[in-house]
């Protein structure tokens, strides 16, 4: 249920119970004061109609010596004072009532009784009761569009946070909540996560731009080791030192990549280009064993064609082929149909965080995928986003990874 009808039934509940409240305590209050005032009449009446009984030996009206209706609380009076009592009797158009009763000439004589009929003063509450219940419904009715007219107002300020907050975690450090308004809770949210997003930013902006620096320091003394490299005489030393070497300057290339991707300095050049084609070509320069399949081979050459960067989509397979045989298991599978390309092992298959979290950068996921400097998804995933094709990562059922490219249309 969402939040404004959360509020709004949060509103509507607490006005019925205050109306609720409200309304018993009228009730029971104005029921007790119809009672109490009775009471007095009834005992007002009877001390009237005894001074005239006494003094004429006649009956004023309402007054009777010995009623049968009379309780049986009062038929003998403990003492010769004036007592009341509630009868809660209904006879007829006479409803609950108050008796009073004394005797008349001491203990053991007859007894003076008046009745006080309480049906007006009942039926009365009766409409007051009613008044209020539809006073309750009245205002019921008008507050609960006010409440979650109100609530939706919360709620669209807090759904701006959300969103602000997603757009964040999807990667867009520019988002910002702006100016909300009002000074309340949900301000000092927006304004938090507007702070979080600069520190974030600052903090990865410093991170970039470190990587940067590092690798254009590192470009010229990576050269200058693989010049000198070319310089020993050839032996099994000067093998090993030169694959080193050029493994080096594949992470400085790898990480200036990287930079240059963050900074948003690259722009793809676009072409029309024969998706199958482009696939097989950037598959056979990784000199690896791959098995590729393109559907519909015999006319892709000439009717599949995607407008794309090739050497950005060259770089994108050569990555996820690489990766496959250096962290997956053979054999690996590359399939092309139309606008997809899949790129398939049979290894132990993603780590559960990457799959979750998406690659990060130096880090590999499962020992059981190899080591490496987890940069070539990273890349991959960077070069994708570039060219707005989607690239997901999945696991098998039956075990290994899937890489999915789809290029935009």
């Amino acid at each position: 249920m969402p939040l404004r009808w959360k509020i709004a039934a949060l509103a509507a509940s607490t006005a019925c119970l205050v109306a609720a409240a409200v309304g018993l305590l009228v009730h029971v209050w104005t029921a007790q004061d119809i009672r109490s005032r009775a009471e007095a009449q009834a005992f007002n009446s009877l001390y009237s109609a005894m001074n005239a009984y006494r003094r004429t030996g006649t009956l004023t009206d309402g007054a009777e010596l010995d009623p049968a209706e009379l309780p049986a609380a009062l038929r003998h009076p403990a003492d010769g004072d004036r007592h009341t009592a509630y009868d809660g009797r209904v006879d007829g158009n006479l409803g609950p009532s108050v008796w009073a009763a004394q005797w008349v000439d001491g203990p053991g004589s007859r007894v003076l009784a008046v009745q006080v009929n309480m049906s007006p003063e009942l039926y009365g509450l009766h409409r007051l009761d009613v008044s209020m219940a539809v006073a309750s419904l009245v205002a019921l009715a008008a507050a609960t569009p006010l409440a979650v007219y109100g609530a939706g107002l919360l709620g669209r300020r807090l759904r701006q946070v959300s969103e602000t907050a997603g757009r964040i975690c999807a990667g867009d450090l520019d988002a910002r909540t702006g100016h909300t308004k009002g000074r309340d809770e949900v301000a000092d949210i927006a304004a938090t996560v507007d702070l979080m997003a600069d520190s974030l930013g600052r903090r990865l902006r410093s991170e970039r731009q470190f990587t940067a620096d590092v690798a254009h320091e590192l470009r010229t003394p990576v050269g200058g080791l693989l010049a000198a490299a070319d310089l020993l005489p050839p032996g099994e030393t000067e093998d090993l030192l030169r694959a080193r070497v050029r493994d080096l300057r594949g992470l400085v290339e790898d990480l200036l990549e990287i930079s240059r991707l963050d900074a948003g300095a690259e722009q793809p050049v676009r072409a029309h280009v024969p998706l199958g084609a482009v696939v097989s070509e950037a598959v056979a320069r990784t000199g690896l064993d791959t098995e590729v399949t393109v559907a519909n081979a015999q006319r892709a050459e000439t009717t599949q064609t995607v407008e794309t960067d090739p050497r950005r989509l060259e770089r994108i397979v050569s990555n996820l082929v690489v990766n496959a045989h250096r962290h997956g298991g053979t054999p690996v599978q590359v399939t092309v149909e139309g606008r997809t390309v899949v790129v398939r092992d049979h290894g132990p298959g993603f780590p559960r965080d990457l799959l979750l979290d998406g690659p990060r950068r130096f880090h590999t996921g499962a020992r059981e995928r190899g080591l490496g400097h987890g940069l070539g998804l990273t890349i991959a995933l960077g070069q994708a986003r570039l060219l707005g094709a989607e690239l997901r990562l999945d696991n098998a059922p039956d075990g290994g990874a899937i890489a999915t490219l789809r290029l935009p249309n």
